[in-house]
This record gives C-alpha cells, structure tokens and sequence, in this order.
C-alpha cells in the first residue's frame, strides 16, 4: 500500500544533492556494490544518467527513492526495451509503498514511451526486492550463478522482466 504522502515525479537538476545522499545511503551488501559506495562523487547526474531518465519519489520536499530508467539497447532491434538502471529507497522510508509507487511510475512512463518489456537485475540476496517485484508482475528471465563476489562470498544475479 503506498503512503498517501508519496508522488512520483521527473527528476530536477534541484534534486542533485538529495540524490546523491540517498544513493550513497540506501545500499548494502545485499542490494548494491560495495565498491560503488567508496567511490569518490560530487554529482549523483552524470553525462550518462540525465534528470530525464530519473524518477523521484518524494513526500513533500522530502526525496525517499529514486530510479533510473532508461533504454536497454540503442539499435532499432532492441527498441521498446527499458531497463530499470537503478531503484533505490531511503532506509528511513521503507514500508511506506515507496518502491511500490516507483515501480507503478516505471510501469506508466513504460507504456507513455511505447514499451514493450521492462529489465532489470536484482541480487539473488535481496529476497524483500524480489518479492516487491514479483508483486508488480516481474519474472525471472535468468539466474547468472556466482556471478559476482561480494562481501568475500559468491552473489547470484537475477534478471527480472515485466511484459507490457
């Protein structure tokens, strides 16, 4: 159930700082790279993720959860294919239908840009996301078994994807 104080809205350029502080915040070993949280950034927008390929969560001026969607592939063959680059939630704000709302979004701005499936890659760790997503009509395409090694321990890569 989302939180009547959740809106979904495009990312501003205004939201920078908010979002770079959630997304050095909202991760942990089971749902992001722990090496990606030591690297060094002034900016969570970059020359390859734009305000418009962003979605913000937000309960009045507060920012609680952002993704990333964006084109999958960039040849005609593969139009109509997104891919959720990132979905992350504040710590604080979980259990409040934030990811919920976020997704719901993904699914809107999907069919508004005439998608015809939506990806996205989950840690095999992160039953709580997985269980989310399944709720919002993802399936598993494929299991990449120890595909990466984190925290010293291999990690399992799912891929998800919802059929529009």
């Amino acid at each position: 159930m989302t939180d009547v104080g959740v809106t979904v809205r495009q990312a501003v350029e205004a939201d920078d700082a908010a979002l770079l502080d959630l997304d050095r915040n909202a991760w942990d070993s089971r749902s992001g790279f722990p090496s990606f949280r030591t690297v060094e950034r002034d900016s969570f927008f970059n020359e390859h993720s734009r305000p418009e390929a962003v979605l913000v969560a937000t309960d009045g001026d507060q920012v609680l959860g952002f993704a990333r969607l964006v084109d999958k592939y960039s040849f005609v063959e593969g139009a109509g294919v997104l891919l959720v680059a990132g979905l992350a939630v504040a710590p604080t704000a979980r259990r409040r239908g934030v990811g919920s709302a976020l997704l719901d979004a993904i699914t809107a701005e999907a069919r508004r840009r005439h998608g015809r499936k939506i990806s996205l890659n989950v840690f095999s760790a992160n039953l709580r996301a997985q269980r989310l997503y399944e709720r919002h009509g993802y399936v598993v395409e494929a299991r990449r078994i120890a595909e990466f090694i984190i925290d010293g321990e291999p990690m399992d890569d799912l891929v998800l994807a919802k059929f529009l």
